[in-house]
């Protein structure tokens, strides 16, 4: 029978340490979808002993890659324990069609260019066949704990989620993709959606005042005056109103 490690841990410092030192773990949607599915796969009683440990700061460091999580935990033992948690990668291929997708939403595409995940890119990855949040972790510990997920690793799995809440874009970046990657294409792609073409000033010098250059406006036609308005607006003396009267009409 393997040695079960509950011994109590060696205390650290200068551990990385959850900021939320009561009740849930996670701020965000999308954190709280990742720790969601955590608590729903994982045992309970270990992910709680993990929460203390991450709230302890017994977590030494997290280095997150495409597809992978490595960290380090102190527990009891002198030598830190090693975790490695595992996920599936999207190859060029599939994320060209997914950035084509986000950049065809411009709402999406609004609110990551302004560094925030839209609760909708969920579905999108769904309804492309892909999952943004992975259902099933490959994850290893060192240590000589049976239970899976260890508290090590639940540790770990807990500061992953508070690090998504600072930084959205490392949950595309697990899966393969970096924020300056993402961005820049979805930048790209509006690029070219406002790009005109550019035509020389001298160019279209020669054609600026032709007629019909405002052939988009409606005519303006001149509104027409009673012929004798000039009469009623400043009327002359004495009886010349009278007498002038009929000429300003046959003239009009």
């Amino acid at each position: 029978m393997a040695w079960f490690d509950g011994g109590r841990p060696i205390k650290v410092d200068g551990g990385i340490r959850a900021r939320t030192q009561r009740g849930s773990i996670g701020s965000t949607w999308w954190s709280r979808r990742f720790i969601d599915i955590l608590e729903r796969i994982c045992d309970k009683g270990r992910l709680s002993r993990g929460r203390a440990y991450a709230r302890q700061g017994q977590v030494l460091s997290i280095d997150l890659s495409a597809g992978e999580v490595r960290a380090a935990v102190q527990g009891s033992r002198p030598d830190p324990y090693e975790i490695v948690i595992r996920i599936d990668v999207y190859d060029e291929s599939r994320w060209a069609t997914l950035e084509e997708a986000i950049a065809a939403q411009a709402v999406y595409r609004a609110k990551l260019l302004a560094g925030e995940m839209p609760v909708e890119i969920e579905e999108l990855f769904a309804a492309m066949g892909v999952d943004l949040f992975p259902r099933d972790l490959d994850m290893d510990c060192s240590c000589p704990d049976w239970g899976f997920p260890c508290k090590h690793l639940s540790a770990v799995l807990y500061l992953l989620a508070e690090s998504f809440d600072d930084d959205p874009f490392l949950v595309l970046a697990w899966r393969g993709r970096t924020r300056e990657q993402l961005l820049g294409s979805l930048a790209g792609e509006a690029a070219e959606e406002l790009q005109v073409e550019d035509v020389p000033f001298a160019d279209r010098l020669a054609d600026f005042y032709a007629p019909g250059a405002t052939a988009h406006r409606p005519e303006r036609r001149p509104a027409a005056a009673a012929p004798d308005l000039l009469l009623r607006v400043f009327p002359p003396p004495a009886d010349l109103a009278r007498v002038l009267g009929p000429a300003y009409r046959r003239l009009g």
